[in-house]
C-alpha cells in the first residue's frame, strides 16, 4: 500500500522505487513490519555543520516484528515478545564449569522477552512442552540457529517470522558470558536459571538480536524469570482454541482473532495496559498450587466485598499510563517531553493508591487480606522523580522535542538568559524602530522579520531619498525598498545564537533529565507488577460481582462439584429477557469419572462441556466462578477434542486431525485431567466410529493409574450400554420436548440415556428444503425399521439393502419441489388405497402443498385460491 514512483536510471531505463517522505515514517512503519519486513532507519552520523565533506550516515535502529517501541507496531493489551529457540544438538559442546547445566538439560531451551516491557522468560522442557509456552505467549519473531531452519518447521509449522543467526550465538560459552555481561552478575543463581544451559542460550540469541540490531540501551530489561512446568494447569493450543479462551473460534475460522466472545472479552474489566497483558498470562497459565490460588481468592473477595475500594481503584486506574512501556523509552532515550509528563501524572496516581486506607498494614484483617494490603502498601510513588520531572519539564511542553520549549521556566538560569535574548526583544526593537523614524523622518517605516532575509527595515517609494547613506539595501520590492542598519544586525546575530545555543541546551538539560529518571526505572518497575495485578484482581471483583460469580473452593482431592454453573461467554450474549440455564456437573472417586452425554444436536451438550472447563480454569486463575456453588478438586491439566477440521498443508483429513488429537490426550492423561470428547469418531464410518468412541470409552475407564474426570458427549446412543458394565460411567442426557413435530430444547442436563438425536428437525430449523427433510424422514423410518428387525447386527450392507428398497428419487428444483421425471425406478412399499400414496408426481406434489399450508393462518380468501389453483393443475392433467 505504498505509492510505486521511479527515477531515470539513464539510456531510457529507469529505477522503480516506493518512497516515503521522511516525516511520514510513523505512518508507514506499521505497515511495512507487519508485512513481515524489517526496517534499517539510517540517520546523519555527524554535524553538516562540523564537516566539509558529504556527511556519514548509519544504521541507527532496526524494526523487526519481535522488536519495536513504535506505538503505532504495539498492540496496547498484549505483549510483543521476541522468541529465541535453542535445541540440544545447536548447543554444542559445554566446557566443565557448564557440565552440570548440560546434564540437565530437557530437550529444548526457550526465551521470551519484549523490548517494549523488559519482561524476559526462559523455560526448558520437551519440544511439547516448548510448542505450549509458544502458543501462550505468541511470540511475533523467532530467533533460531541457522542449521535449524527445517526442523523447526517440521516441528513448530510455517506459522511464525524467523530470524536466524550462525550457530556459534547458541554456544554455551557465548551464552553464558552475554547474559552476565548485561546482568552485570558473577552467576545466574539469582534468578534460577544457573542450570538452564538451553535456557541460557535462547536467552542470549535474543540479547545479540538486539545488540545487532543496534538496540543498545536495554536497561529496563533487569532481570530473567524461569517458567516453571510444574506450576501451571496445562493447556495446549487446542485447547485454548477449543474453548476460546483469547479469541472467538469464528475468528479463528476466518483467519484474525475476534475477542469480543472469548473469556478474555468477559473477564477483562482492567483499565491499565499492563493489568490486560498480565490477565491473558493467568487466563492461559492458571495456577495450580492451592495456597497461591487462594490467595489471589482471598484479595477477589476482599474486593467483592468492598465495592467503594474497587469503584476506587477503577476510577484511578483508568488515569495510568503504560509506565511499563514508558519505562523502555525512558531506558532507550527514546522519550518524548509529553511522555515523561505522563510518567510524572501515573506517579501521582500511584501515590494516591498507595496512601489509600486499604494499603495500611495495620488494617491487614480476614476481611481484608494480607496479600492485597502488601501489594498495595509495596506501591513506591517515586515522590522525588515525580517533583523532579516536574521541576524540569515544561508543563506544556510538545509532543516532540524537536519544537522546543520543553524545559520549564526557572529550571536552568542560563536557558531563562538565553530565551530572554531570543524572545523578549519587542521592547529593544520598539526602541529602535522609533529612533531610527526620528532620526530619518519617515513617518511610516516599519520594521519586520522573515526567515530568508531575517530583521529588516521597510520604506515605500516615496520615501527612498530621505533612507539614511549608513543603511544597508537587502531587498527591492515593487512597493518599495527593505534595509538593515549595523545595530539591526547585531542584535540579529545575538538573537539567533541564542536560540542556538537553546537548542543545545535544551537538548543538554533534557538528556541529565533521562538519565535521571533511568535510576528509578527498577523501584518503578517493581510497583509496575503490583498495579498490574491488582487491575487484575479489580476486574476479577468487578465481573463476580456483576455477573453474579461465586467464590470456589479448592481441594486437594480427585471430588468435583458444580451447582448450577454457567457458561460465561454464552450467558453474556444472551438475547434480552432470555437466561441461561444453569447445570450441575459431579464427579467422586467411587462414584463418577465419566459422564456419557446424549442428546440431540443444539441441545447444549457442547455447551456444559465447555462451561466445565472454563469454570475450573476460571476457579484455578484465581476468579470466582458462574456457578452457585464449586467445589473443585485441583486440576492438572485440561484437555478438549471437540469440533471438526482438517489440516490441508499437512495432508490431514478431518478424521486424522481428530485420532492426532485424542492420541495426544491418552498419552498424556493423569488421574486429575479433566477431558472433553465431542463427538469421538464421527468422521469415519458409523460402525468405525462407534468402536473406536467405545474403547476410548474403556481405556479412560480401565487403564491403570489414570481415572480422570471426563465429560463425553456422543451421538452414539449405543454407548449408553456401557453404564450396565462400568461402575464409574454414567449415562446423561439433555432433556428436549417434542410439541407438534417441533422439536423444543430445555437444556437441563438429567441422568439416563437418550435415544433421539432429532438431526432432521434441526436440518428443518436451519432451513433445508422442504422436500429433503420429508425424503430424510422416509429414509430414517426404513432404517429404523430395518434395525428393529433386528437387520443392523449384520453390519453396514443390512443398511445399504434398508435404502434400496427407499422409494424412487426425483429431481429437484432449487426451491426443494420436485420437476422433471424419476431418476430412476424402484421397488417401491406395497400400493395402498390412499389417494397421497399413489406414485404420481402431480398428485405429490399437490399433497406437498397441502401438508405445507399452515391452516392456523389461512383465511377463507386465500383457501378459496389456493383450492382454485389445484383445480386448474388437474385439469391440465386431465
Amino acid at each position: 500500500d505504498i505509492v510505486l514512483t521511479r527515477k531515470a536510471g539513464g539510456a531510457g531505463t529507469f529505477v522503480e522505487l516506493a518512497g516515503i517522505p521522511y516525516h511520514a515514517l510513523d505512518s508507514y512503519l506499521h505497515k511495512l513490519v507487519r508485512a513481515g519486513k524489517k526496517v534499517a532507519i539510517c540517520e546523519q552520523l555527524e554535524d553538516p555543520k562540523l564537516t566539509k565533506k558529504l556527511v556519514k550516515r548509519g544504521v541507527t535502529e532496526l524494526i523487526t516484528p519481535g522488536i519495536s517501541l513504535n506505538d503505532k507496531l504495539l498492540e496496547r493489551g498484549k505483549n510483543n515478545f521476541l522468541c529465541g529457540v535453542c535445541p540440544l544438538a545447536y548447543a554444542g559442546k559445554v566446557n566443565a564449569s557448564n557440565a552440570s547445566n548440560a546434564s540437565k538439560a530437557q530437550g529444548m531451551g526457550v526465551a521470551f522477552l519484549d523490548i517494549s516491557t523488559g519482561e524476559f522468560y526462559v523455560a526448558e522442557g520437551s519440544a511439547e512442552y516448548i510448542r505450549k509456552l509458544m502458543d501462550d505467549f505468541a511470540p511475533a519473531e523467532v530467533v533460531i540457529p541457522k542449521a535449524y531452519r527445517d526442523g523447526f518447521c517440521t516441528e513448530f509449522g510455517n506459522r511464525y517470522y524467523i530470524t536466524v543467526f550462525e550457530d556459534w550465538v547458541f554456544k554455551p560459552a557465548f551464552a553464558r558470558e552475554t547474559l552476565l555481561n548485561h546482568f552485570g552478575t558473577h552467576s545466574l543463581k539469582g534468578f534460577g536459571v544457573e542450570d538452564l544451559a538451553l535456557a541460557q542460550a535462547a536467552a542470549a540469541s535474543c540479547l545479540y538480536y538486539l545488540s545487532e540490531s543496534k538496540h543498545e540501551k536495554i536497561s529496563h530489561i533487569a532481570s530473567i524469570q524461569k517458567v516453571e512446568e510444574s506450576e501451571y494447569v496445562w493447556m495446549d493450543a487446542f485447547t485454548v482454541r477449543n474453548l476460546e479462551v483469547l479469541d472467538s473460534a469464528r475468528g479463528f475460522s476466518e483467519g484474525v482473532g475476534n475477542r469480543q466472545d472469548s473469556l478474555y472479552a468477559v473477564v477483562n474489566k482492567t483499565c491499565t495496559p499492563m493489568g490486560a497483558r498480565l490477565l491473558r498470562r493467568f487466563l492461559t497459565m492458571p495456577l495450580k498450587e492451592i495456597g497461591a490460588i487462594n490467595r489471589r481468592l482471598d484479595d477477589v473477595e476482599f474486593l467483592s466485598k468492598h465495592t467503594e475500594d474497587s469503584d476506587f481503584l477503577s476510577d484511578t486506574f483508568s488515569s495510568l499510563g503504560d509506565l511499563e512501556r514508558l519505562l523502555s523509552k525512558v531506558a532507550a532515550y527514546r522519550v518524548q517531553p509529553r511522555e515523561l509528563l505522563q510518567l510524572k501524572n501515573s506517579l501521582e496516581i500511584v501515590a494516591q493508591v498507595a496512601s489509600h486506607p486499604f494499603a495500611a498494614p495495620a488494617t491487614t484483617t480476614p476481611e481484608n487480606p494480607a496479600a492485597f494490603a502488601t501489594r498495595a502498601a509495596a506501591l513506591d510513588a517515586c515522590p522525588e522523580l515525580a517533583q523532579y520531572i516536574g521541576t524540569w519539564i515544561h508543563p506544556d511542553a510538545p509532543a516532540v522535542f524537536s519544537k522546543g520549549n520543553v524545559i520549564a521556566p526557572g529550571a536552568d538560569p542560563n536557558l531563562d538568559e538565553l530565551r530572554k535574548i531570543a524572545f523578549s526583544g519587542k521592547e529593544y526593537l520598539a526602541d529602535l524602530l522609533k529612533k531610527e523614524t526620528e532620526q530619518s523622518g519617515i513617518s511610516n517605516l516599519k520594521l519586520g522579520f522573515n526567515n530568508v532575509y531575517g530583521y529588516y527595515l521597510e520604506v515605500t517609494r516615496s520615501n527612498r531619498d530621505k533612507v539614511p547613506s549608513e543603511w544597508i539595501r537587502k531587498q527591492t520590492l515593487t512597493t518599495g525598498e527593505r534595509y538593515t542598519t549595523q545595530e539591526l544586525r547585531t542584535y540579529e546575530e545575538k538573537v539567533l545564537d541564542a536560540q542556538q545555543k537553546i537548542e543545545e541546551l535544551e537538548n543538554t538539560l533534557y538528556q541529565a533529565v533521562l538519565r535521571e529518571c533511568c535510576t528509578y526505572i527498577k523501584r518503578i518497575q517493581n510497583t509496575v507488577q503490583s498495579l498490574a495485578y491488582m487491575d487484575v484482581i479489580n476486574s476479577f471483583a468487578r465481573v463476580s460481582g456483576e455477573y453474579n460469580y461465586h467464590r470456589p473452593v479448592l481441594e486437594d482431592s480427585y471430588d468435583f462439584e458444580i451447582v448450577q454453573g454457567r457458561h460465561p461467554v454464552i450467558e453474556r450474549n444472551m438475547e434480552s429477557g432470555k437466561e441461561y440455564v444453569p447445570n450441575d456437573i459431579r464427579f467422586s472417586k467411587d462414584g463418577c469419572h465419566i459422564m456419557m452425554i446424549t442428546g440431540p444436536n443444539m441441545s447444549g451438550k457442547s455447551a456444559v462441556l465447555r462451561q466445565t472447563a472454563l469454570i475450573v480454569l476460571l476457579a484455578q486463575a484465581g476468579c470466582f466462578v458462574p456457578a452457585a456453588s464449586a467445589r473443585i478438586g485441583l486440576v492438572d491439566k485440561i484437555f478438549t477434542r471437540v469440533g471438526a477440521s482438517d489440516n490441508i498443508a499437512s495432508g490431514e483429513s478431518t478424521f486424522m486431525v481428530e485420532m492426532n488429537e485424542t492420541a495426544n490426550i491418552i498419552n498424556n492423561l493423569t488421574e486429575r485431567s479433566l477431558v472433553l470428547l465431542d463427538e469421538i469418531g464421527r468422521g469415519t464410518s458409523t460402525y468405525d466410529g462407534i468402536s473406536i468412541a467405545r474403547a476410548i470409552a474403556e481405556y479412560l475407564h480401565e487403564a491403570p493409574g489414570k481415572g480422570c474426570k471426563v465429560l463425553f458427549a456422543t451421538h452414539y446412543h449405543e454407548l449408553n450400554q456401557m453404564a450396565t458394565r462400568y461402575p464409574h460411567i454414567r449415562n446423561f442426557h439433555v432433556k428436549v420436548k417434542e410439541v407438534d413435530d417441533r422439536v423444543i430444547f430445555l437444556r437441563t442436563l438429567e441422568e439416563g440415556g437418550s435415544e433421539h438425536s432429532f438431526g432432521i428437525h434441526v436440518a428443518e430449523m436451519a432451513g433445508m428444503p422442504k422436500y429433503v427433510v420429508r425424503r430424510a424422514r422416509e429414509i430414517l423410518e426404513m432404517l429404523e425399521e430395518t434395525r428393529e428387525n433386528g437387520a443392523n447386527v449384520a453390519g453396514q450392507g443390512a443398511v445399504s439393502e434398508a435404502l434400496s428398497k427407499s422409494p424412487a428419487v426425483k429431481k429437484v428444483g432449487k426451491g426443494g419441489e420436485e420437476e422433471g421425471e424419476t431418476v430412476e425406478k424402484e421397488a417401491h412399499k406395497p400400493y395402498q388405497l390412499s389417494f397421497i400414496q399413489l406414485d404420481d408426481p402431480l398428485l405429490e406434489k399437490i399433497r406437498d402443498e397441502i401438508l405445507d399450508l399452515d391452516l392456523d393462518k389461512l383465511t377463507p380468501i386465500q383457501a378459496l385460491n389456493k383450492l382454485d389453483e389445484i383445480k386448474k393443475l388437474l385439469r391440465r392433467k386431465k
